[in-house]
């Protein structure tokens, strides 16, 4: 399938309407909004974190309605069990009597699976996540159920509350395409949402496009091109990463612990070619680059202790590797 300009003047003018329609619903987050539709159209799984109360739920439902898509939320707990997710066998009677085992779906099997708090649950429990998130599929005993497409996790965790809490382990953290850090509303938006949520009046928001447009939207999507010299730039930058490689930037070698893996280079590429189509271009920038940069590594490598006595967060890091790998 080749790309060309009625392609990416659709795709570009349907995201602006995309926009405009969840901005009926979620006053500001922005930056959010566009970053979870370019994890929507590159088929990854995204985590959103912030503080309770700022419309992460309500961004989740109100996608679902946009893109016409099944949704299910599941609100993670500690006591919640795997067969709670992914479902199970249950014994039912025939028509003749006779009992016989049955599976029972759970609330997985849906487009838009909302994850609530997936940090309250037990590492157990949020295994039964690591399937559905890489193969997208569920094996109960020796079946294997395919889930619907497309189909996308979207996983809230609050960053202040550790009570409780099970931190997710490195391998279900780097099955996140992004990991977005949902801000606290400015006093203008503050106005806005006291504004909509206290009054009566019923928000109508319309659908815009379906499950089968966004799968071929990705087909399309696929056949964005990129540059050897800015495909190098976001490999050399994932492999910056890592402290024991030689030639790095000094801010590797003294604050990170482990480095980013191939998914981070996969991710970074395929989320800037959203980005490209999004902006009505026909290749990926290095502006594109950076940009997808913050939310595709955040999570992928992990700071040593050095790094958090000097109060070192991960995106002033990336910040400094993006800049050092550019210069040289």
């Amino acid at each position: 399938m080749e790309i060309n300009e009625k392609d990416i003047l659709e795709i570009s003018e349907m995201v602006k309407k995309i926009e405009e329609e969840i901005g009926k619903g979620i006053i500001g987050q922005k930056d959010i909004i566009r970053q979870v539709l370019i994890g929507i159209f590159s088929g990854g799984n995204i985590l959103l974190e912030g503080v309770p109360g700022l419309g992460k739920t309500q961004l989740v439902k109100t996608l679902a309605r946009v893109l016409d898509l099944s949704f299910a939320r599941i609100q993670f707990t500690p006591d919640l069990m795997p067969a709670d997710v992914t479902g199970t066998n249950i014994i039912v009677k025939d028509d003749e009597g006779r009992s016989k085992f049955e599976y029972q779906k759970g609330p997985v099997f849906a487009n838009l699976v909302l994850a609530d708090e997936i940090n309250r649950a037990t590492p157990k429990t949020q295994s039964a996540l690591l399937e559905a998130m890489q193969e997208q599929t569920v094996t109960v005993g020796r079946e294997t159920y395919n889930l619907p497409q497309p189909f996308m996790v979207l996983a809230t965790q609050n960053p202040l509350e550790m009570e409780g809490t099970y931190p997710l382990p490195e391998a279900q953290l780097d099955r996140f395409l992004f990991k977005l850090h949902v801000k606290f509303p400015n006093l203008e938006e503050l106005k806005k949402i006291i504004d909509l949520t206290v009054s009566n009046e019923a928000v109508d928001i319309d659908k815009i496009i379906d499950g089968e447009k966004i799968l071929s939207i990705r087909k399309i999507i696929r056949e964005v091109p990129i540059s050897k010299p800015v495909q190098e730039y976001a490999l050399k930058v994932v492999l910056a990463t890592h402290p024991e490689n030689d030639d790095l930037p000094e801010i590797s070698k003294k604050y990170i612990r482990v480095g980013a893996s191939p998914r981070a280079a996969q991710a970074i590429i395929a989320t800037a070619k959203v980005r490209a189509l999004m902006e009505g271009r026909y290749n990926v920038s290095f502006e594109d680059i950076k940009y997808v940069a913050y939310p595709a590594l955040r999570h992928r490598f992990f700071l040593n202790f050095d790094a958090m006595a000097d109060k070192v967060t991960a995106d002033e890091i990336v910040s400094n590797l993006l800049e050092s790998v550019r210069n040289n």
